[in-house]
């Protein structure tokens, strides 16, 4: 039986830094040695072309006794000078090859020192590297909240610890979030499940229970079991709109408005429904995009007030599809909406007068918008109620259509 081999370590945190310093080192060496050969060999050059354009000149004629001694001087002098300008001649050749030599051994020990200079710069330069890793590393799930806050003037370094700092923040709202979703999830679950078990319990303990009892009770029971399958469903909504779209096809959103309409008739008593659905082309998910428009037609309806009314505007404005669905009802603050859109909020039944809901459907529509990159601007209603209009980029290639007004629809106006 063969022994499992193990797997490779990892070499230590240390070498790997030094070795990035010692990288670092090297190739101010290096550069620094290829930008002094190039010196080199320029200088080089230049020297020999130098010598090469030196001017030969002619040997004098050798001393005549029989010239007057004035003449023989005449020609020592000469000779002499040819002697020494020969002299020069062979200096000026044998000089580039000195210089080279000598420039040779400055470059070599001024390479040297470069590569200790580099090490000790890079050494500085690294430092906050290293503590911007080491403080990153020692963040945990459980303090979020630590930030590396990187001091000293904008730079690439203070760049990156800014960046990081934002992923930071960003992850503890996530973090956040999450754990407040699954906390208020836990708690929307555990309702309905203790409801039936109670509901269950009082059945069984009745000594003589009847048909009509136990029918009663299994229709409570199966009330409560259709609400927790509404309630999984919209989980299951939120967190697909959380994750974002794996795909985007032409999508019309006043088709999709008409369609969710026609399901939402208007009731005697209900709210009357308004529509002006033109053309308002997206690219996006059919599905989530149905889900969004009859959440808002659900949320609209149900927090209503008697006699009001339901507008659902579907167009385009400044390029853009708009969806705007309005009610009337009770007053909404300003300052409540932004939490409205927050899963598991809800208004108490006292302002609304029928409670019921999940708390998720505004939440999720919030979700569908942000996967499709759209806007929501909601704001309470002149009369009450709410006004949420919800903006996507539009899709105006390959894709027409005529404003469209459903007759049923017309005869709740």
């Amino acid at each position: 039986m063969r022994t499992p081999t193990r797997p490779a370590t990892v070499p230590p945190r240390r070498r790997r830094r030094s070795s990035a310093r010692l990288r670092l080192a090297a190739l101010t060496g290096v550069l620094f040695t290829a930008s002094g050969a190039i010196l080199i060999t320029a200088i080089y050059q230049w020297q020999l072309s130098v010598a090469s354009v030196q001017p030969a000149t002619s040997a004098p004629p050798a001393a005549n006794r029989q010239q007057s001694p004035l003449a023989q001087a005449q020609t020592r002098i000469q000779q002499l000078q040819y002697q020494v300008t020969a002299l020069s001649d062979k200096m000026h050749a044998t000089q580039p090859h000195t210089i080279l030599v000598l420039l040779a051994v400055a470059i070599g020990v001024m390479a040297v020192v470069s590569i200790i200079l580099g090490w000790l710069v890079a050494g500085r330069i690294l430092r906050p590297l290293r503590a911007m890793t080491t403080a990153t590393r020692q963040i945990s799930e459980h303090d979020l909240d630590r930030r590396l806050a990187m001091p000293g003037p904008g730079n690439e370094l203070t760049d990156l610890a800014d960046t990081i700092d934002g992923l930071l923040a960003r992850l503890q709202a996530a973090f956040d979030a999450q754990r407040q979703f699954v906390a208020n999830a836990s708690h929307e679950l555990r309702t309905p499940l203790t409801l039936e078990r109670a509901m269950l319990e009082v059945a069984l303990a009745d000594p003589a229970p009847t048909a009509a009892t136990l029918r009663a009770t299994c229709e409570d029971v199966l009330a409560a079991g259709q609400q927790q399958e509404r309630l999984i469903e919209a989980l299951l909504t939120l967190a697909r709109s959380q994750r974002g779209l794996d795909h985007r096809e032409p999508v019309d959103l006043a088709e999709i408005a008409a369609n969710v309409l026609h399901a939402h008739q208007p009731q005697p008593h209900g709210p009357s429904i308004r529509a002006e659905l033109a053309p308002a082309p997206i690219a996006g998910d059919p599905r989530l995009a149905e889900r969004m428009v009859a959440n808002l037609a659900d949320n609209a309806l149900r927090y209503n007030a008697a006699g009001g009314w339901v507008q659902v505007t579907t167009g385009t404005r400044n390029g853009r599809a708009v969806l705007l669905v309005a009610n009337t009802g009770p007053d909404v603050p300003a300052d409540q909406i932004q939490r409205l859109l927050q899963p598991f909020q809800r208004f108490s039944p006292d302002r609304t007068g029928e409670p019921g809901g999940s708390g998720l459907g505004l939440s999720i529509v919030a979700a569908i918008a942000n996967a499709h990159g759209a806007a929501i601007n909601a704001h309470p209603g002149p009369g009450g109620g709410l006004s949420i209009e919800v903006s996507f980029a539009a899709l105006t290639a390959g894709h027409s259509g005529r404003p469209r007004d459903d007759p049923a629809l017309a005869r709740g106006k």
